[in-house]
């Protein structure tokens, strides 16, 4: 009976130190865990030069682009170390949700309907959407109408996926996950257009001669703004973000990093 009246004593505490120490854990903010284990897990999709992309350095293949650098500064001003995850971009955004990864910072764009899940920061940088075509069709595209009944590619999990699919139902939508890819179907002519931000369009044609951007106007909207994305509730980490952001926006610092990344030639 002593050994049962012990056991069953030790199992009691042992509940309460369990149920103290989850109660601590909870209590925790966002900003506070992630400086706690001392490092910042950054979900990104390294496909989509000059925001996040793979490049040789020294060598080896690593993930660079304006994101980064500022993920990095992010990282810096927190104290903790930056740690990079790589994926898909349909999967950036669950990565944070599941809590895989801390933020997601690649060439997000904010949505209404994404907001109702994450928080995001302020935004660091707006864009235009465009349309990249071939260069032989630069004539031909002067307007929406000219995508009639043809192919338009888009990323998969994008804003740019949303839009299309909202107000170009004259075009048969293709939801691609790499941006690459997307591309790629462009100069080989399985698609006829790609829809996606100005300055990755910008990118692809600085490499690409065979290449144009469609004189095409899109409305701006707050989905142009690039945002980084966080938990739900994480109102101390998003203060942080946000002062950073504030800082490298109002003195051009992300326009730097933008240079910066022009220099690096990406990897296929």
């Amino acid at each position: 009976m002593k050994k049962f009246l012990l056991a069953a004593t030790t199992l009691v505490a042992g509940f309460s130190l369990a149920a103290c120490s989850s109660s601590t854990d909870s209590s925790q903010t966002t900003l506070e865990k992630i400086q706690e284990k001392g490092t910042l897990v950054v979900a990104t999709s390294p496909d989509y030069a000059p925001f996040e992309f793979q490049t040789l350095v020294d060598g080896k293949n690593q993930v660079v682009g304006a994101d980064i650098l500022l993920a990095q500064k992010i990282a810096d001003e927190l104290g903790v170390e930056l740690e990079i995850s790589s994926m898909s971009f349909d999967n950036v955004l669950s990565s944070v949700q599941s809590g895989k990864a801390d933020i997601a910072i690649a060439g997000l764009s904010y949505s209404e309907e994404r907001a109702q899940v994450f928080d995001f920061s302020e935004s660091y940088y707006q864009i235009e959407d465009v349309l990249l075509i071939q260069q032989s069709n630069l004539d031909s595209y002067t307007s929406l109408d000219a995508l009639s009944g043809k192919n338009l590619a888009v990323q998969k999990g994008s804003t740019q996926e949303t839009y299309a699919k909202a107000e170009m139902s004259m075009a048969n939508i293709v939801s691609l996950t790499l941006m690459g890819e997307a591309v790629n179907e462009l100069k080989s002519g399985q698609v006829e257009a790609v829809l996606m931000d100005s300055p990755v369009a910008a990118g692809y044609v600085s490499q690409n001669s065979d290449l144009a951007v469609a004189n095409i106007s899109f409305p701006t909207t707050d989905e142009n703004s690039k945002v980084i994305a966080m938990p739900k509730g994480s109102d101390d980490l998003k203060a942080a973000i946000d002062a950073v952001i504030k800082e490298v926006v109002a003195s051009g610092e992300f326009e730097t990093f933008l240079e910066e990344a022009a220099t690096y030639t990406v990897s296929e």
